[in-house]
């Protein structure tokens, strides 16, 4: 069985969980520690932001323009 939660560590250099019942007499969980759920949400600010910069935007008018002539929904 794999159970897949999110903690907040709350910048705190240690975490406890609590093994849910049917995983107490297991002798062996594995562990994986994964930052791309903060990856993710920087990500998505950045993009946020850039969303509304006005150097991104002019060069996005730019690349579509480039590739308008050999899009077919422009055609």
């Amino acid at each position: 069985m794999i159970i897949k939660q999110i903690y907040n560590t709350e910048n705190k250099s240690n975490l406890t969980i609590t093994l849910p019942e049917n995983f107490r007499k297991k002798r062996r969980v594995l562990v994986v520690l994964d930052d791309s759920v903060d990856t993710k949400s920087e990500k998505l600010k950045l993009m946020a932001l850039a969303s509304k910069d006005p150097l991104y935007i002019a060069d996005i008018e730019e690349t579509v323009a480039d590739f308008k002539n050999i899009d077919p929904e422009h055609l």
